[in-house]
């Protein structure tokens, strides 16, 4: 029997030849040793991205049911907030091999929980992110961070205005200049939230409406004295690891060379360039003392004749480190000297001079208002074992 008739290849033609032969004493002499041969090879054969699970046999479920391409619903993991694709289009969903039928999925449930006041998540809830390297806070680090929105009575939209701290299921410190000439039925108060652009999230944002709005009698708009405000909300919040309570000093408390947090989605620079944040921010500021604070704010527009209110304190002066506009309204807190787990309320951010430079930012003193908290308080009917550092509740 015959053999297979082979197919004779022409020889190729001597320019090609040598073009073959130019290209490759070029390649030989400008590329030397092992790693440069290697980067150009995968410069040229760059390794393809690995490939998402097929999507017929997958389904996109929330980041906090998918571990190793099967459902689960420990909420451990990582998840990386930097965009990236593939076939689900929202971050906070991944591709799943589904070990279950749909109809076999249920809603996970979560019970209300009150932990003493101040408790910070440093690690997150149920899960941590990476890819923050814009101060991102992790989601529920601090739970008793609060958004206060504006409804738009014609499409239902709702629009950042500033923030806040929850001191009591159903009440929120702010400041007066956030709110004052709005109308209570427009603000929704919401508790809860991390990224205002997903409902994804391992546990619920939860929405309050205004019951009744309590400004501070000595508020004067003109230059912000006194500017403290209580919100009370219908309903109180659940409190759950994503909601809590934040601490209260005791009255005329001085805070000197704290190390504290702010927090807020705010703009991220000063002026029309800057833009409001998606996912809730936090920085870490230094408290500045009164006159060293006095000093810088004299350097600036604010003239050598300036004098600093009673009712303000100051922090930050780092370059690039500072709370802006939008953030007003939004806590400064610091660790307890006792306890450096536990967090209370220093400021309310309040002003600044421009964002981000040498110049301290403005914050309402907290602890200067302590007495008018507790007798609002009171006069409401509301326990302040909430904002009681020293009260360890019973669950």
């Amino acid at each position: 029997m015959s053999g297979p008739t082979l197919k004779r290849l022409s020889p190729l033609p001597s320019s090609a030849l040598l073009l073959v032969t130019l290209l490759f004493q070029v390649t030989i002499t400008t590329v030397s040793g092992q790693d440069d041969i290697d980067r150009v090879i995968s410069e040229v054969f760059p390794t393809p991205p690995p490939s998402p699970p097929p999507s017929d046999q997958c389904i996109c479920v929330p980041y906090y049911l998918c571990r190793n391409q099967t459902i689960n619903t420990d909420g451990e993991g990582l998840i990386d907030i930097r965009f990236k694709e593939g076939p689900c289009p929202d971050y906070l969903k991944v591709c799943c091999y589904d070990p279950m039928k749909s109809s076999e999925i249920t809603n996970l449930s979560y019970k209300e929980k009150r932990t003493t006041c101040g408790h910070r998540n440093a690690a997150g809830v149920g899960f941590r992110i990476t890819g923050n390297s814009h101060n991102e806070a992790q989601f529920g680090e601090f739970p008793w961070m609060m958004a206060i929105l504006k409804l738009n009575p014609y499409n239902q939209s709702k629009t950042y205005l500033c923030g806040g701290s929850l001191i009591h299921p159903q009440v929120v410190l702010t400041a007066v200049h956030c709110i004052h000439g709005k109308d209570p039925n427009d603000l929704i108060i919401r508790a809860g939230e991390w990224d205002s652009q997903t409902e994804n999230e391992l546990l619920p944002s939860q929405d309050g409406q205004v019951l009744k709005i309590i400004k501070h009698e000595k508020y004067y708009g003109g230059a912000l004295y006194n500017d403290v405000a209580l919100i009370i909300v219908t309903q109180p919040f659940l409190l759950r690891e994503n909601v809590g309570t934040l601490c209260l000093p005791n009255q005329n408390y001085v805070f000197s060379k704290e190390r504290c947090y702010a927090s807020g989605w705010g703009k991220n620079i000063f002026g029309k360039a800057g833009e409001y944040q998606v996912i809730l921010k936090s920085i870490d500021l230094p408290i500045v003392p009164r006159d060293p604070c006095l000093d810088l704010l004299r350097k600036t527009r604010l003239g050598q004749n300036y004098k600093l209110h009673e009712s303000f304190i100051c922090a930050g002066g780092e370059i690039g480190k500072d709370t802006c506009q939008g953030d007003g309204g939004s806590p400064l807190v610091c660790p307890l000297d006792n306890n450096p787990e536990q967090y209370h309320q220093a400021g309310i951010v309040a002003w600044g001079i421009g964002c981000g430079d040498e110049t301290p930012g403005i914050y309402v003193d907290v602890a200067l208002f302590k007495n008018w908290i507790d007798e609002q308080m009171a006069r409401e009917n509301f326990d302040t074992s909430y904002y009681d550092p020293n009260y360890i509740p019973e669950n």
